[in-house]
């Protein structure tokens, strides 16, 4: 994540157990709030839309958003939730909620933030009328239709200034786990005029705020000052913050070697074999809830019905998933063996039909000559990816694992940038599989699992749709017991492994680093460092 599609040296993913993910800095240099001498400088991307939290599922925008806006609740180093805007999230019976925020909230610009400022953001997104691409969010919530517009829904009133309640379609006892997540960040009056134009410049109510009205340099980067009207629990213990959208990772990594730089949250992957050894101690490589893949939609050719199910277990054993980790990722990666992550309370590496993601060569060509008896393959088999990213030399491994293998052709398809890579992608105008992962939105198995594959879901880009999986999910989610609820998830699973939506590849290591004039840098659970502790000499 968040919420969220990879940015430029990423992938989205999701929610990690209570296992803090700690890399503290060396050093006792300390700063007091607002001082614009000690603005800390991080990597990032260009956001792929206006900076509009119910439009963005995807990691270059959605780390802005999490600086810029404080949710209901929030997620700390662990993943453990801590109330944020959110005084109490109450309920008897796991369907109906009621949440009060704490008095005197207020948005970065002075305008009071209110119960209705809630109702009113999470009736925008869950609107068709508006194509919110977090639409599917709100799925849960009573009256909601993905496809008619519906301004208001029936499950959401407005009791008062500080108090409304939420009436969910059925009962999901982790609906408070998932209010961290951006889409239900609240939006301030004004910005209901002109959303796009808001998005350009948001007026949020976290721990920071643009820095003036021409903070947002595109393709260059966005600088943000401190929020002098936030009291939540994430107070800035620096100046600000500024993203630089780099290129490349390389350039990136290269700035934070020259102090240029002064967190970077992704390690390309030319300085694997180096990092630890050029920055000591201020290397970070620790688990991380990071899950890659790549995504074969259902509309390509070849790839649908009984054939594209032989063909997807081809591919899958045609990729020597340990020999990539080892000679390319150095260690910094593992071969997946279900579709979500190890840090994860849940995880099995034992699920039924797993074995289709270890390297068989020989039943890989033997699966990929049935589907040739169903009918023949011809072309080539390319994945997408964006090449402003050190994504090209796996993509290239695992291209040439499959034509070892399987004796056809293929090879990575690039796009010059993040932005249009996504873009293609989101506008369903790609015509071969592509790069996917997940990074974390709220600590959960589920979240792996709904936003990717479920049908319809808002980060379904490969379009699958399977009943039988929807209500396997369906009964995980509604189940009030954490094991019981893990257990069906895990048989959700079963049903993935053998449609493969999506191939899955490794799960990811956080390889990051910081400078030397910064001090309590800590990467959390969902591998993002938390700026807001941050401090700068």
């Amino acid at each position: 994540m968040n919420k969220r599609r990879y940015g430029v040296g990423a992938i989205a993913l999701i929610a990690a157990s209570a296992l803090a993910l700690a890399g503290c800095a060396s050093g006792s240099s300390t700063t007091t709030s607002g001082d614009s001498a000690a603005v800390i400088s991080v990597n990032g991307s260009e956001p792929q839309n206006p900076l509009v939290p119910t439009n963005t599922n995807e990691t270059g925008g959605g780390k802005i958003l999490d600086s810029l806006f404080a949710g209901l609740v929030y997620y700390d180093a662990t993943g453990a939730v801590q109330n944020d805007v959110a005084d109490s999230i109450t309920t008897d019976d796991a369907q109906t909620y009621t949440i009060k925020i704490k008095s005197g909230q207020k948005f970065s610009d002075g305008e009071d933030l209110t119960a209705k400022n809630f109702v009113d953001t999470w009736n925008y997104g869950a609107n068709a009328a508006n194509t919110q691409l977090n639409q599917s969010w709100f799925n849960i919530i009573e009256g909601f239709d993905e496809k008619n517009p519906v301004e208001s829904l029936s499950g959401l009133k407005v009791v008062d200034d500080t108090t409304f309640t939420v009436t969910l379609t059925e009962p999901l006892s982790d609906f408070p786990i998932r209010l961290g997540y951006s889409a239900y960040y609240p939006l301030p009056e004004k910005a209901f005029e002109d959303m796009e134009a808001y998005g350009q410049n948001p007026i949020g109510n976290g721990p920071y705020k643009f820095a003036s009205d021409t903070a947002w340099a595109h393709n260059e980067k966005l600088d943000l000052v401190v929020n002098d009207t936030y009291d939540g629990g994430r107070k800035a213990q620096n100046g600000g913050v500024t993203y630089k959208f780099y290129s490349s990772e390389d350039a990136a990594y290269a700035d934070l070697l020259g102090g240029n730089l002064d967190v970077l949250d992704s390690v390309p992957a030319s300085a694997y074999a180096n990092f630890q050894s050029d920055l000591g101690d201020r290397a970070v490589n620790q688990p991380a809830a990071i899950f890659q893949s790549f995504t074969i939609p259902t509309n390509l050719a070849h790839f649908s019905g009984d054939e594209g199910k032989l063909r997807r277990a081809a591919l899958s054993m045609a990729i020597n998933r340990d020999e990539i980790t080892d000679v390319i990722f150095e260690g910094t990666r593992t071969p997946a063996s279900d579709f979500t992550s190890p840090v994860i309370d849940g995880w099995s590496d034992s699920l039924e039909g797993a074995d289709v993601l270890k390297y068989n060569p020989d039943e890989a060509k033997k699966l990929w000559a049935q589907a040739d008896a169903i009918s023949p393959w011809s072309g080539s088999f390319q994945i997408g990816y964006n090449s402003d990213s050190s994504h090209q030399v796996w993509v290239d491994a695992v291209s040439n694992s499959i034509k070892n293998v399987l004796g056809i052709d293929a090879s990575g398809a690039p796009y010059p940038t993040f932005a249009e890579f996504r873009t293609a992608v989101t506008g369903k105008t790609i015509t071969t599989a592509f790069r996917t992962g997940w990074q974390a939105d709220y600590p959960g198995l589920y979240n792996f699992l709904q936003p990717l594959y479920q049908t319809g879901a808002s980060s379904n880009d490969g379009d699958y749709s399977s009943a039988d999986f929807d209500a396997q999910l369906q009964k995980g989610a509604t189940a009030t017991d954490t094991g019981a609820a893990n257990d069906e998830f895990s048989k959700a699973q079963d049903i993935l492994l053998k449609d493969l939506p999506a191939i899955p590849l490794w799960y990811s290591n956080v390889t990051g680093g910081y400078g030397e004039s910064v001090s309590n840098v800590q990467f959390g659970w969902n591998s993002q460092p938390l700026y807001y502790e941050i401090t700068k000499s």
